[in-house]
């Protein structure tokens, strides 16, 4: 399979790099939509550092049919941290046969324990909430209109009721939370770039601080809010006491973000948007236990995360503050 890649990936490298040699091709992860490898593109003069996403199907290229290449190139041109797309195609109608896009290697860590733990990152702990606050600012600043390359979404509380009530299995915190949700919606905002999953674990961080934001299949146009309140989700923390990915407080990331040209988002407003989040996450693990007691899935991993349905409870009850609870009661 690897050599059968590789001699892809060379022809379709062609147009971008010239006749080259592929080495080193190594598999990074195999998630559910696509896979990610590493390898060198060789040429007579130069060697690329490359990297290669390649969806499983033309069906599960993206959600909403989101030009994710296009939405990289789009991100690089506004200053955002990202890799350079060297390569794609989202038809699948090429020599890899499927939607896939190659992008150079940028060197860093994304695993979150290690970022967060490891004494080698000391020194970037301390800057990467004002990192989080720029590269937000940024993304939110970019110029590109829904439709073909990226859809938008109103209401994202509504589309996670929808997903909730297909699984026709109620949890009381989550309905109490929605029903939270729905009474305290905050003010509406301009709608931009979202990235959609802009956490710890998808961003790569070096000595320096952050070194690119990676994953953008879940981008939209929405409310900027919505990726303030999901970086500073329970779940994205990872066992740290901060309340930014592990780092920082809540305040610090909104002043960074609003020192960097962002939006003037307020605690309570962003308080909305961090029980979105949980819920959102919440719901997630459930389709895992769905996958996984309907045969859909056999990842042991998907229903290991499966049964943090109830963590999510527990998240949601603590922002749940006693005079918040006796509202969403009321």
């Amino acid at each position: 399979m690897s050599a059968e890649l590789a001699n892809a990936l060379a022809v379709s490298l062609q147009g971008a790099l010239g006749d080259v040699k592929i080495q080193g091709l190594k598999r990074l992860s195999a998630g559910a939509s696509r896979e990610t490898w590493s390898f060198d593109a060789v040429a007579s003069d130069e060697s690329h550092q490359l990297i290669l996403q390649r969806h499983r199907s033309a069906a599960s290229q993206l959600r909403g049919g989101l030009d994710e290449p296009e939405l990289l190139r789009c991100a690089l041109a506004g200053g955002v941290r990202v890799p350079q797309i060297v390569a794609s195609d989202i038809s699948g109608e090429n020599s890899i046969g499927a939607p896939f896009m190659v992008s150079r290697r940028i060197q860093g860590e994304s695993i979150p324990r290690k970022i967060l733990r490891d004494d080698s990152f000391a020194g970037a702990r301390r800057g990467l909430v004002a990192d989080f606050g720029r590269e937000l600012a940024a993304i939110h600043r970019l110029e590109m209109d829904s439709g073909d390359q990226i859809t938008a979404i109103d209401d994202p509380l509504a589309v996670q009721r929808m997903l909730y009530e297909a699984f026709d299995d109620p949890h009381p915190v989550f309905d109490l939370a929605f029903r939270w949700l729905d009474q305290c919606r905050p003010q509406t905002r301009q709608p931009c770039v979202v990235h959609g999953d802009f956490r710890m674990g998808n961003i790569l961080v070096d000595s320096g601080g952050v070194a690119a934001v990676l994953d953008w299949e879940l981008a939209y146009i929405g409310n900027p809010a919505f990726d303030l309140g999901w970086l500073v989700a329970r779940a994205w923390r990872f066992g740290e006491v901060g309340e930014v990915g592990g780092v920082g407080t809540r305040s610090e990331l909104l002043d960074a973000y609003r020192a960097n040209g962002g939006a003037a988002v307020t605690l309570e407003e962003l308080r909305w948007w961090e029980m979105l989040a949980c819920l959102r996450w919440g719901v997630v693990t459930m389709a895992m236990v769905a996958d996984h007691r309907q045969g859909r899935s056999s990842s042991m991993e998907q229903a290991v995360i499966g049964r943090r349905v109830v963590e999510t409870e527990y998240d949601v009850m603590l922002l749940l503050r006693p005079e918040v609870l006796g509202k969403a009661l009321a």
